[in-house]
């Protein structure tokens, strides 16, 4: 069991990154309930491993590695739970291409769900990659070589930029 001592640590630790967290949990649930107990599974996976942090690596690379594991286990259990067709994924999407704040705001949007629709790790490829993880990190994070994230992360830059390319042309 952590000491108090190890208790405001990790506090302190969750506090000062928290936004890690949401932003994992916001990229792999759409429903808020999800989200919360996304949130809730993540930092209780983090407190069970705390005693076991290596100071080698930076707090962020610890975190990342354990909210995307619980992400995606969580993502799993909830798809193959619920096996319905979610609308928002399946609607026509368009782009207008201007510079206006409700059209980035459109394209944001559209890139998200854009994103949400990609396979466990390359989602988890691009939430880390939009977050400007340094490649080494990003391996670290994820299990695979740099040149593995380098090539993959490529790979699906291209895919969402034709898929911009399609929708645009709608």
């Amino acid at each position: 069991m952590a000491s108090i001592d190890g208790s405001s640590r990790f506090m302190a630790i969750i506090e000062a990154n928290k936004g890690i967290i949401y932003r994992v949990a916001n990229s792999y649930c759409k429903n808020s309930e999800d989200r919360k107990d996304l949130v809730q599974e993540i930092i209780i996976q983090l407190w069970k491993s705390f005693g076991g942090y290596d100071d080698r690596f930076k707090h962020t690379t610890w975190m990342y590695r354990i909210a995307l594991n619980v992400a995606i286990s969580f993502y799993r259990k909830e798809t193959s739970r619920k096996r319905i067709s979610d609308p928002l994924t399946e609607g026509v999407i368009n782009l207008k291409g201007s510079d206006s704040p409700e059209d980035k705001e459109s394209e944001l949007s559209t890139l998200d769900r854009m994103i949400q629709q990609l396979n466990d790790l390359d989602k988890a490829l691009m939430i880390l990659y939009l977050e400007e993880r340094p490649h080494k990190e990003i391996a670290h994070i994820i299990g695979i070589s740099e040149t593995n994230v380098a090539t993959k992360i490529g790979r699906i830059k291209h895919i969402l930029k034709e898929k911009f390319t399609q929708a645009n042309n709608q």
